[in-house]
This record gives structure tokens, C-alpha cells and sequence, in this order.
């Protein structure tokens, strides 16, 4: 991976880039910090089909479970998306909220839901969080994996660290 750290705070194209990034990655790990200190992943899945204006991730969990839980008591969260095949993996930091909207669970339910919560997007156990991001992280290798090899290959021979793969950035949204 490049040294060479890009920044994007211009707030359209952060979200433009961002979006491209997660936009075909189904599963993220969604990060709280629980009640005891520790770090608690989950797989989750992004709900929104785009990153909207106030560039948020929207998700649906169980009111009565840990992850709602521990993001009440400590709203600070971590989503991390992960596409290996494409290289390409991003971090998102944010504020995290329970959101009393039936109109966004409307517009974000799908069949595929029903499978958590069969009584539909008015099923009381369940809750849309909004994750309000405030920065991202992303590594993106857009070279192939023959030239990544290579590449590796030559700096172990050499003793000097690759140069040149992929690219690296950080997204600012606040």
C-alpha cells in the first residue's frame, strides 16, 4: 500500500467517494463499545441505497439487543467494510442513534428483513440506527494481483518497501 495518505473533506465529493467505495459490500462489522470497555463487532447490513446529504449509514437492529444497547451508553461506533476481492477495504467512524422514524423504516425495509423481524417495519422490537459519519479511512488497490506480486516480490529482494500500491485516504465529513 502507498505511504502517501490522500484527504477528501469537500463534502459531495467525500460522500461520492465514500459511497463507491461500500456501496456493493453487503456486510459490514458494526463496532460498540460495551457496558464492560471492550469492543463488540457485529455483522450488519447497510440499508441505504445511497449516502445521502447528511452523509449517514442507516442500519435496523434489535431494540432489545446488546448493540442498541451499548451504542445508547456510548454512541461512538465503527463500521468496517471489507471487499477482497476487489482489494478495497474502508473504516467509518461516527455517532451512533435510535431513530423513531416510520417513514425512513418504510422506505428502508425489504424482504430480506423480515427474516429478523417478521412483524414488518412496524415489528416494535425493531429499531433504525443512524450512524452519522464523521470520518473515513480507505485502502483501495487498483493494480492487478500479478503486479501486487511482483511488486512484493521485488521489495523483499531489494530490502526497500513497495511503493506505488494502491492508495490510501481519509475522508472527512465534519
Amino acid at each position: 500500500m502507498d505511504d502517501a495518505t490522500n484527504t477528501t473533506s469537500d463534502d459531495v465529493a467525500a460522500r461520492e467517494q465514500l459511497w463507491s467505495l461500500i456501496k456493493n459490500i453487503r456486510f459490514a462489522m458494526f463496532t460498540t463499545r460495551h457496558q464492560n470497555g471492550h469492543l463488540h463487532s457485529r455483522p450488519m447490513t447497510t440499508q441505504n441505497s445511497t449516502l445521502e446529504e447528511d452523509s449517514s449509514l442507516w442500519f435496523f437492529m434489535s431494540r432489545s439487543g446488546e448493540p442498541v444497547a451499548d451504542l445508547v451508553t456510548d454512541p461512538v461506533v465503527n463500521v468496517v467494510y471489507a471487499d477482497p476481492g476487489a482489494d478495497s477495504y474502508v473504516s467509518v467512524s461516527g455517532i451512533a442513534a435510535v431513530i423513531e422514524d416510520a417513514a425512513k423504516k418504510r422506505k428502508f425495509w425489504g424482504k430480506l428483513t423480515e427474516a429478523w423481524f417478521p412483524g414488518g417495519p412496524t415489528d416494535p422490537d425493531l429499531a433504525l440506527v443512524q450512524v452519522r459519519i464523521v470520518h473515513a479511512n480507505y485502502w483501495d488497490v487498483k493494480e492487478s494481483k500479478i503486479v501486487q506480486l511482483f511488486e512484493m516480490a521485488r521489495a523483499a529482494i531489494s530490502g526497500k518497501p513497495t511503493s506505488g500500491l494502491g492508495e490510501h485516504g481519509e475522508i472527512r465529513m465534519r
